[in-house]
C-alpha cells in the first residue's frame, strides 16, 4: 500500500513540473510577439518601382500611405490590398527596408488591338457595342470575363444558349496584348413543342397563332421567332391576356410559363399553363351625371355598345373617349368618364355605368420634346388633340402617345406628364428615338397570266422628317411593265387630312388580248375621315392611254376601230366612301367593309362617263376561331355618254373577281375573228359574289399551310354605246357562271403562296376557262 501511495506522489510532482515548463515557455512566446504586434514604423523614403505609365504619386494615393508617415504593421498590409484592388496591376509587394518601403508593381498592359474571332452570326460592329474593354486602355481580366458573359447573354437572346466565349491575350511588346474573344456560337435551340395547359375553349392551334414567339418549323434557318427569349415571353402572357379579355374573359390569366430543355438539349418545351374562366357579356349600359350642368340621358344616346355583346375592355375604352370628345364639343372642360363594373355572375353578364364627373382642374403647361433628330417638332405636336393653356386629360395624352408610335418612325416612344410650374400646370415630356424609315426593296412575283416579274422600289415614310411618304417603284414581269411615283402629306394645311399624288406609266402586252396597251395616269387626291371608321377620298384622276396593235396579229373589226381611235385622254372627278370595321370593331372575330366609288368624266378630255363601283366584304372567325368564313359581294356600272367606248375603258375581269377562268375569260366576245382566237371586249356591267372557307388540314402548324373551299358566282355584260358593225358578238347579254374550287395556303419564307384549283360548274362555251392557278408575291 505504501508502494502504491509513493507511486502517486511521484506522478503528481512530475506533472506539476511539466505543467510549470509549459508555462514558462508560453509566457517567453508571448513575451516574444508583443513588441512585434505593437511595432510601428517611419519610413524615411518610399521607393516605388515597376511602374512605367502610373506616376509614383499616383501609386502612392492609391496605396493611401504617405512619406514620413508612421504605418502599423497593419497599416502597411492595407497599402498592398489597396494596390491589389485598384485594378491596375497583375502584381504588387509591399516590403519595409529598414527606413526605406520598397513598392514593387506589375501594371497590367493596355489593350493593343480587340478582336473576336469565330463570330459569323454576330458581326464585330455589334459585337463593340457590347463589350466595355477597349483598346488603347489598361485591360482588366475581371472587365474581360464581364465581357464575354455579355456576349455569350447576346447570343443566348438568339436561342444559342451553348454559345462559348473565352478572352485570351496575345503579349506584344511595351507592355500591350491583343485582346482576343474566342466565340463558339453553338447551334440555335429552338422552342421545339409550344404548347398550351388548361385552355378548353380555343385550341392551341388558335392560341400559337396569337403569340409572338413561333414553334420551330421546316424552314427554321429563316425564321427569328422560334428561339426562346424571356422578355418575349413576358409579352406573349401579356398578349394572351388582352386575346382572352378582348372575348369577355374577364378572369383569364396565365398561371405560369415553364420551358424545358430537351434531353439533347437542342431545343425547348414551351408550355404556358392558363385559366380561361367564364365569358362576360355586357348587361345594362348607362351612363349617369355628377354635373349639374351635364344631361346623362343626351350622353346615353352615344353609346354604341348594347347588352348582350361581349364584353371587351377595349369597347369600354372606346365609350370613354367617345363621351369625352363630346364633352369637350360641349365645351364641359375638365369632364371626367369613370366606369363602374358591377359583376353579375349569376347571368355571366357586367354592367357599365359610365359616371360623368368633374376632373382636376389642371393645363397643359406646354408639350417637351427630346431626341428626334430628324422629324420636326410639328409632326409629333399633331398628334396631340390638346395644346399648351388647354385643359390636361390623361386620357388623351395617353392615345397620343399610342399615335406617336403607330407612326412607326420612333424605336421608342415614352409620354409623361409631370407637374409644371404650379401645381394646377403639368408639363407633358416626349422622348422618343428615331429609327430608320426609309426601305429599299427587291421582290419577285409570279403569276399565270403575266409570268415572272420583278419589282423593286423605294419608299421613305418620313421624307425630310415631315412625316410625309415618297415612294418609287419599277415593276416588270413577261407582259406588262409598271413605273410609279407617289406621295403622301398626311396633314395638309396642318388638318386632319392627306394629300396624295400618283403618277404612273404603264406597258401591257398582255396574252389574254390580241392588243398592247400604254398608259399614263396622274391623280391627286385628299382624304379625310368621316368617323371613327369611315373615310372620303376625293380625287381628280387624268388618264392618257392608247391600245395598239401587234404586227403579227389580225384584230376583228371591233376592236380594230378601238385601236384606230389612238390615244384617247380621260380627265374626271371622284370619290369612294369606305367603312371598315374589320381592325376595331364591336366584335374582334368578325368585321366588315362598305366600300362605293364613283367617277365623272368629262371635264377637259375626249371621254364623257360616269363610273360606279361598290364592294361589300364580310369576315368572321368561327368554330373557335380555327375556320375563316369571308363573302364578297362586288359590282360595277359604266354609263357612257361621249367619245369612244373602248375595251380598256370597260370592265375586263379576272381570277381576283371571279376564279375559274382566265383575264378577259367570261363576257362579251367577238368571234369574227381570224384565226381561232376571239376578241374579249369587257363590259359595261358586272355582278360577282365570292364566298371562301379557309381552315386547318391538319398537318403540323410549322409547316404554315392551310386549305380553303370557294364558290364564286358572277357575270359581265352589256355593251351599249359601243359599235359592234363588223362583229359576230355573242354573251352581250349574259349569263352567271358558277365555279367552285379548292385553294392551298402556304406561309412559305419567300412570300405567301396560293394555289386555286376550280371547276366550272356553269359556263358558255366561248369562256376560257383556267382550273389552276398560282400566285406567289414578295418583298426581300
Amino acid at each position: 500500500m505504501r508502494g502504491a501511495a509513493e507511486h502517486a506522489r511521484l506522478c503528481g510532482r512530475m506533472a506539476q513540473r511539466i505543467l510549470t515548463f509549459f508555462v514558462f515557455l508560453s509566457a517567453i512566446w508571448v513575451g516574444s510577439l508583443a513588441p512585434a504586434q505593437a511595432q510601428n514604423f517611419q519610413f524615411s523614403r518610399i521607393v516605388v518601382d515597376g511602374n512605367t505609365r502610373i506616376g509614383d504619386a499616383a501609386v502612392l494615393a492609391r496605396a493611401g500611405i504617405a512619406p514620413g508617415q508612421t504605418l502599423s504593421a497593419g497599416q502597411v498590409n492595407d497599402a498592398r490590398r489597396n494596390l491589389e484592388t485598384s485594378g491596375l496591376f497583375e502584381t504588387v509587394s509591399v516590403v519595409p527596408q529598414g527606413g526605406t518601403l520598397l513598392i514593387t508593381v506589375t501594371e497590367f498592359p493596355t489593350i493593343n488591338r480587340l478582336t473576336f474571332e469565330g463570330n459569323r452570326r454576330v458581326d464585330d460592329e455589334a459585337l463593340s457595342a457590347i463589350v466595355q474593354s477597349q483598346e488603347r486602355r489598361v485591360f482588366s481580366p475581371a472587365q474581360a470575363e464581364r465581357d464575354a458573359g455579355a456576349i455569350a447573354e447576346a447570343y443566348s437572346t438568339q436561342g444559342r444558349i451553348a454559345a462559348r466565349v473565352n478572352p485570351r491575350i496575345i503579349r506584344r511588346s511595351d507592355n500591350r496584348v491583343d485582346l482576343v474573344f474566342e466565340i463558339f456560337e453553338g447551334d440555335v435551340v429552338e422552342v421545339e413543342r409550344l404548347s398550351f395547359v388548361g385552355n378548353r375553349v380555343y385550341s392551341d392551334r388558335r392560341l400559337r397563332r396569337v403569340l409572338e414567339t413561333k414553334q420551330a418549323g421546316l424552314l427554321r434557318f429563316l425564321i427569328q421567332t422560334d428561339t426562346l427569349v424571356e422578355d418575349r415571353i413576358e409579352f406573349d402572357k401579356q398578349v394572351l391576356t388582352d386575346f382572352y379579355n378582348s372575348r369577355g374573359y374577364v378572369d383569364f390569366r396565365v398561371v405560369s410559363s415553364n420551358a424545358e430543355l430537351t434531353e439533347e438539349r437542342d431545343g425547348f418545351f414551351l408550355t404556358f399553363n392558363v385559366q380561361e374562366g367564364q365569358q362576360f357579356s355586357f348587361g345594362e349600359v348607362t351612363v349617369v351625371s355628377e354635373l349639374p350642368n351635364v344631361d346623362g340621358d343626351a350622353y346615353q344616346q352615344l353609346l354604341k355598345v348594347r347588352p348582350g355583346v361581349v364584353y371587351s375592355p377595349t369597347l369600354v375604352e372606346a365609350e370613354i373617349s367617345r363621351l369625352e370628345r363630346q364633352g369637350q364639343r360641349d365645351g364641359v372642360d375638365f369632364l371626367r368618364v369613370e366606369p363602374r363594373i358591377i359583376r353579375n355572375d349569376r347571368d355571366l353578364t357586367l354592367d357599365v355605368e359610365f359616371v360623368l364627373s368633374r376632373g382636376p382642374r389642371v393645363f397643359v403647361e406646354r408639350i417637351d420634346i427630346e431626341g428626334n433628330t430628324t422629324t420636326l417638332d410639328r409632326v409629333i405636336r399633331r398628334q396631340f388633340k390638346v395644346a399648351e393653356g388647354d385643359p390636361f386629360n390623361p386620357r388623351e395624352i395617353r392615345d397620343a402617345a399610342e399615335r406617336i408610335r403607330a407612326l412607326q418612325y420612333f424605336e421608342n416612344a415614352d409620354v409623361n406628364a409631370r407637374e409644371g410650374s404650379s401645381p394646377d400646370q403639368v408639363v407633358i415630356d416626349v422622348d422618343v428615338e428615331e429609327r430608320p424609315t426609309g426601305s429599299l426593296n427587291f421582290g419577285g412575283a409570279f403569276s399565270q397570266d403575266d409570268g415572272f416579274g420583278l419589282l423593286v422600289s423605294f419608299t421613305e415614310r418620313n421624307f425630310l422628317g415631315r412625316g410625309q411618304t415618297l415612294g418609287f417603284n419599277f415593276s416588270t414581269a413577261e407582259e406588262s411593265e409598271q413605273y410609279g411615283l407617289n406621295f403622301i402629306e398626311p396633314a395638309f394645311l396642318g388638318r386632319d387630312v392627306a394629300f396624295g399624288l400618283n403618277l404612273q406609266y404603264s406597258e401591257s402586252d398582255s396574252s389574254f388580248a390580241n392588243y398592247d396597251t400604254e398608259a399614263l395616269v396622274f391623280r391627286p387626291s385628299l382624304t379625310f375621315p368621316l368617323g371613327e371608321r369611315s373615310r372620303l377620298s376625293v380625287n381628280y384622276n387624268y388618264l392618257a392611254d392608247e391600245m395598239l396593235a401587234r404586227e403579227t396579229v389580225t384584230n376583228g373589226n371591233i376592236v380594230q376601230r378601238e385601236i384606230n381611235t389612238g390615244e384617247q385622254t380621260t380627265s374626271s372627278i371622284g370619290y369612294t366612301y369606305s367603312y371598315d370595321t374589320r381592325e376595331d370593331g364591336l366584335n374582334p372575330t368578325a368585321g366588315f367593309l362598305v366600300e362605293f366609288s364613283q367617277d365623272f368624266a368629262g371635264l377637259g378630255g375626249d371621254a364623257e362617263f360616269i363610273r360606279t363601283r361598290g364592294r361589300i366584304v364580310g369576315q368572321r372567325l368561327a368554330f373557335n376561331e380555327e375556320v375563316t368564313l369571308r363573302a364578297t359581294l362586288e359590282g360595277g356600272y359604266l354609263a357612257w355618254n361621249g367619245g369612244t367606248n373602248r375595251t380598256v375603258d370597260r370592265f375586263v375581269l379576272g381570277p381576283s373577281i371571279i376564279r375559274g377562268f382566265e383575264p378577259g375569260g367570261i363576257g362579251p366576245r367577238d368571234l369574227n375573228v381570224p384565226g381561232d382566237d376571239p376578241d374579249p371586249l369587257g363590259g359595261n356591267l358586272f355582278l360577282a359574289a365570292r364566298f371562301e372557307a379557309e381552315f386547318p388540314l391538319g398537318l403540323p402548324e410549322e409547316l404554315g399551310i392551310r386549305g380553303g373551299l370557294f364558290y364564286d358566282v358572277g357575270n359581265l355584260w352589256d355593251l351599249d354605246s359601243v359599235d359592234l358593225s363588223g362583229g359576230n358578238v355573242v354573251g352581250e347579254g349574259g349569263s352567271f357562271r358558277h365555279v367552285i374550287g379548292f385553294s392551298i395556303f402556304w406561309d412559305t419564307a419567300i412570300g405567301p403562296l396560293r394555289l386555286n384549283f376550280s371547276n366550272a360548274l356553269k359556263k358558255e362555251d366561248f369562256d376560257r376557262e383556267q382550273s389552276f392557278d398560282l400566285t406567289i408575291s414578295t418583298t426581300f
